[in-house]
Parts: C-alpha cells; sequence; structure tokens
C-alpha cells in the first residue's frame, strides 16, 4: 500500500500528468474467449488505453498504459467479473504511453511452455514476497536455515540488462527450453532453498509447479516478479535493470525508465555505453547488428 500511495503521491506532484502503466495476470478458465474479446477492445479504445491483453485459455495477462481515471475504471470494470475481483496489479509511471497501440489477442497460453498438465489455476506452487525474500538475502538462508538459490526463468538477453546477485541463468533463448534444463539440473539444488523469478511472476509461477511435479521439495516463485520487487524493497541484492516489453525497454529499482533502449533494426538491446559506438545509428543499427547489414 505504502508503495502505490508513493505513486499516486509522484502523479499529483508533477507539472504535467504522468502515465500509469500496469501489468497483471490471472490463471482461471475461459471458455467463452471470443465473447469477451469485443468487449475488452471496446473498453480499452473507450479510455484511450494502449498495451496489450492476452485472452488465453487458462487465463488473462495485461500490460496497459493510460490516464490515472481511465486505468482505475478499466480495473473497476475487469473487477467486477467475478473471476478478477481480487485481480492484483502492479503500476509504474511514465511520462508517456508505454506503447503505442492497443492490442486484444487470443492466444494458446499465457506464456507458452507446452506442458499442458501444467495448471495454475488448480493450485500454485508456494510463492515468497519481496520482505521475505530480502530478508533470506540478507542472511543467505531462508527461514528454516537451508541456503537460498535464485533462479531466473527469462530468455538471456533480458537476464543480461538485469538480474539478483548470483543467480543460476541457464541462458535460453525460450521459455520451451526451461522445463528439460532444470530438470537436468536437480542434483545441483540438493538440500537448497530455490526461488524462481521473471519480470511480473507468469514465468516463475508456471517454473515452480514444474519443479514441484519433478520433485524438487524446497522451491518458491517471487510473488509479482521483479517489477513487484522493486515496488516494495526497491533494488536491493538485484544489480542493473529490469527489461519490460514496451518502448521503455528497461526500468530502474525505482520503476524508473532508463537509456537502456533497443535496437530498431535487430531488436537487440542496447546499453548507453554500446549506444556511444559508431555502428549505433538511431533507427537504422546498432553493434549487434552493424557488420551483418
Amino acid at each position: 500500500m505504502q508503495a502505490n500511495t508513493a505513486l499516486q503521491a509522484e502523479a499529483h506532484a508533477g507539472a504535467a500528468t504522468p502515465h500509469v502503466n500496469i501489468a497483471a495476470y490471472k490463471f482461471v478458465t475461459f471458455d467463452n474467449l471470443e465473447e469477451i474479446r469485443p468487449q475488452y477492445q471496446e473498453i480499452c479504445t473507450r479510455l484511450g488505453l494502449k498495451g496489450t491483453v492476452l485472452l488465453t485459455p487458462e487465463g488473462i495477462n495485461m500490460f496497459l498504459s493510460g490516464q490515472r481515471a481511465h486505468i482505475d475504471e478499466y480495473l473497476a470494470w475487469v473487477r467486477s467479473d467475478a473471476r478478477f475481483a481480487d485481480l492484483e496489479v502492479k503500476e509504474s509511471l511514465s511520462a508517456e504511453q508505454s506503447h503505442k497501440r492497443m492490442l486484444v489477442k487470443i492466444k494458446k497460453e499465457i506464456i507458452t511452455m507446452r506442458m499442458p498438465l501444467i495448471k495454475p489455476e488448480e493450485g500454485r506452487a508456494p510463492n515468497v514476497e519481496a520482505h521475505t525474500l530480502k530478508r533470506w538475502l540478507d542472511n543467505g538462508v531462508d527461514d528454516e536455515g537451508r541456503p537460498v538459490v535464485m533462479v531466473d526463468t527469462r530468455n538471456d538477453f533480458e537476464v543480461d540488462v538485469g538480474t539478483f546477485d548470483n543467480t543460476v541463468d541457464y541462458r535460453i533463448k525460450k521459455f520451451t527450453e526451461f522445463p528439460e534444463l532444470i530438470a537436468a539440473h536437480k542434483p545441483d539444488f540438493e538440500g537448497k532453498t530455490v526461488v524462481t523469478f521473471c519480470t511480473g511472476g507468469i514465468r516463475c509461477e508456471k517454473a515452480a509447479i514444474h519443479m514441484q511435479n519433478i520433485g524438487y521439495d524446497h522451491v518458491y516463485q517471487l510473488e509479482g516478479g521483479i517489477l513487484k520487487y522493486f515496488e516494495e524493497v526497491g533494488g536491493a541484492h538485484y544489480s542493473g535493470d529490469c527489461f519490460v516489453f514496451d518502448y521503455r525497454t528497461a526500468l530502474n529499482p525505482k520503476l524508473e525508465p532508463t537509456e537502456t533502449t533497443q535496437c530498431f533494426n535487430c531488436r537487440a538491446v542496447v546499453t548507453p555505453r554500446q549506444q556511444l559506438a559508431p555502428e549505433f545509428v538511431y533507427g537504422e543499427s546498432c553493434p549487434h547488428c552493424y557488420q551483418k547489414q
């Protein structure tokens, strides 16, 4: 609540009203996607929201940006559906809308894992909240004295922008690679508490359930992901920024946009240092793709 109050205070303090950016998801059975889609399209368009809403048979995922009053009206509408009465939302602010267009899409999965037996709606893996995780990392052990190991479930280019200190990173290119890798490395985590994490909580929720299914004894997901951790406790035990899938590219632990960007040509992440290279030409090339051109 304190973090949200601070966001609201900052919104009122600025000379120009900033835009509110929200990220939210929930695993819940949908059996009327074609009927619901135009309803979401209509309200988002009417309120001038920009971003993406994913509707899938296993649940909903949304990243939206708009004025405070419009975001609040939208969330009130969503939560009027009993399935989403308890929908939790992560917020940040930006001078501009963080997305340039509005899309409501139907997909097979919220995040593609190709593990149909994993159904978070039927039972979540244990989760750890930000303040508890920080205490564990401060101490190096959990409340029962087991060493704590962080496992990043994101793709390699996201990890390179920033991650928790001393994290396990398997350099995956897509999330479908994770189940086989984490199964193969199970002996590495014997006697340890494992905390999976991702940007907002979706990938690490599926990852933790899979790890439980294959016999991991002490595994948690970071509740709300990196963004919620930043909102609650800042950047303790975290190095760098957090990659986000909108025009801001990355947020720092204060949930502020950074100078990191993406190349218009190849979509690679380009750090402020890399932007100083002669190969970086805004809108044309970067050090990652210059030679290929």
